[in-house]
């Protein structure tokens, strides 16, 4: 709680600073009075969620924690075209003195034009982050991509995978949406479909009532996953250290019980006219204070140099550490663990920006280095904001292909 002091005073300062603008449009004292018991509601009830300790994982608490980023969002970016037009003033006022006007300093008025401007232009993100909560959490998109290789067996071009990630059952709110999701998924109709991590958002016990759900999914060559950071339950206090073993037991019964391979350092080999792919699961492994479980030596024991192989790692930072340039061949590798935070704008094929990427060189799509390519998905569920504004959720569909030799 204590490390909450110092944002929410700034949230108070840049409270009362737009409400700078309000006064300037309007002296009406209901307006006034609303802004103010607005604010002062979302800011009590964002204290009461994060004095649980639960706001970002709880649903109920997350549309606390949504609502609270609804109206900061905006008002911060009304301060900021505020506090330019303030510096402006301040200089004119400057001037006016320096040039020896007989009032002296005097700064001028706020203009009621621009702060009806400002509030026009804040209130896109304010309109943004409520679509995201309501409709945009599960605006499920499939993407599709196709790539080539060299080395590819012949017997594996045009082999299909879907992966999806980071579900975080424990937010879902909409059992009839998260439905249609899966069987879009089952729709894809691909040879294989792996879960690359985050099942969960803290403990096992969220997936008792979507386990059917997700226990419907089925692919020709099965259904394969690995643990991602939040599966271990980390992120919330055991009464006891076999507690948190027995949930990390629990989670993984499940997996099982759905009639998933959940892959714990390990590979998998498919073989088709005498021809065979591995597939390398390892557990989460991931720069800064991320849990490193993963053991990629150990995952690649049964994978020679020159196997065509595919692995499933849920954080990307693994690849860029570890991955990319591993003596073993690994072609391509599926990610998630970004959500590309779930907020950002992309333009398929010309443009994507996230805050995310100033975090993670790879946050999402597909990427290649030294022949090597990388799939981070954005991510099937959501956690902390209960929504996404323009990084929707996905279901990636990817079809490996043999490349053409040219003469």
């Amino acid at each position: 709680m204590l490390r909450w002091i110092i944002p929410i005073v700034l949230y108070i300062l840049i409270d009362v600073y737009a409400f700078q603008a309000v006064k300037t449009i309007t002296k009406n004292p209901l307006l006034h009075g609303l802004y103010v018991l607005s604010s002062v509601v979302v800011l009590g009830l964002f204290i009461y969620a994060i004095s649980t300790g639960e706001a970002r994982t709880n649903p109920k608490l997350m549309y606390v924690f949504g609502l609270f980023l609804a109206l900061l969002v905006p008002k911060l970016l009304l301060v900021l075209i505020m506090f330019g037009e303030d510096i402006v003033r301040f200089v004119l006022g400057l001037i006016s003195k320096v040039g020896g006007s007989e009032t002296g300093f005097h700064m001028p008025s706020r203009r009621k034009f621009l702060s009806i401007v400002a509030l026009g232009i804040a209130a896109l993100p304010f309109a943004s982050l409520l679509y995201g909560m309501v409709k945009g959490k599960y605006n499920y998109k499939v993407l599709k991509y196709a790539l080539e290789f060299d080395d590819l067996p012949d017997a594996f071009d045009g082999y299909t995978l879907t992966q999806i990630s980071d579900v975080h059952s424990g937010s879902f709110d909409n059992a009839e949406k998260v439905n249609y999701a899966v069987d879009l998924v089952n729709k894809q109709k691909s040879d294989i479909i792996l879960f690359t991590g985050d099942l969960v958002n803290n403990v096992a016990s969220e997936m008792n009532e979507w386990k059917n759900v997700f226990g419907s999914l089925k692919a020709k060559d099965g259904v394969y996953s690995v643990l991602g950071n939040h599966d271990y339950g980390d992120y919330v206090e055991w009464n006891t250290p076999a507690d948190k073993i027995n949930n990390l037991q629990e989670l993984k019964d499940i997996q099982k019980e759905m009639g998933w391979d959940l892959l714990l350092n390990e590979s998998r080999t498919f073989e088709r006219d005498g021809q065979a792919i591995k597939l390398v699961g390892v557990e989460n492994w991931g720069k800064g204070g991320f849990k490193k479980s993963g053991d990629l030596e150990k995952a690649c024991e049964h994978v020679a140099p020159e196997d065509f192989t595919i692995l499933m790692s849920h954080d990307p930072s693994h690849w860029q550490a570890q991955v990319k340039e591993h003596p073993k061949n690994i072609h391509l590798t599926l990610s998630g663990h970004t959500h590309g935070m779930q907020f950002g704008i992309e333009i398929p094929g010309w443009f994507k920006w996230s805050l995310i990427k100033y975090r993670y060189e790879n946050w999402a799509g597909v990427y290649e280095e030294f022949g090597r390519y990388i799939n981070v998905n954005r991510g099937f569920g959501y956690l902390g904001y209960p929504g996404r504004v323009g990084i929707w959720p996905e279901v990636t569909v990817i079809t490996l292909k043999k490349k053409l030799k040219t003469a």
